[in-house]
């Protein structure tokens, strides 16, 4: 039973991550975000990876897949408006 609801929770936890994309989206802006912190976290989660892929614990590789997925979006949204910031205007 605890382990059906640690999957569960790996599962949902990732999924708070869509209201800062949505936020992001809806300012056109990610300014309130640090660059630096996003993309050291994202680093780490990527550097784990590989273990969480290879784990026989369904829960920690579970969690690692949605998790790494759905950070990597609020890094391209992160990305993508710091790029508009910095593009040349026409």
């Amino acid at each position: 039973m605890t382990e059906k609801i640690a999957l569960i929770a790996a599962i949902a936890l990732p999924f708070w991550n869509i209201p800062l994309i949505a936020r992001m989206i809806k300012r056109r802006s990610s300014a309130d975000i640090s660059l630096h912190w996003a993309l050291g976290v994202w680093i780490c989660f990527i550097l784990m990876a590989p273990e969480a892929f290879k784990s026989s614990d369904l829960v920690w590789k579970t969690f690692n897949i949605v998790n790494l997925a759905l950070f990597s979006l609020v890094i391209a949204v992160i990305l993508y408006y710091r790029q508009k910031k910095f593009s040349p205007k026409n």
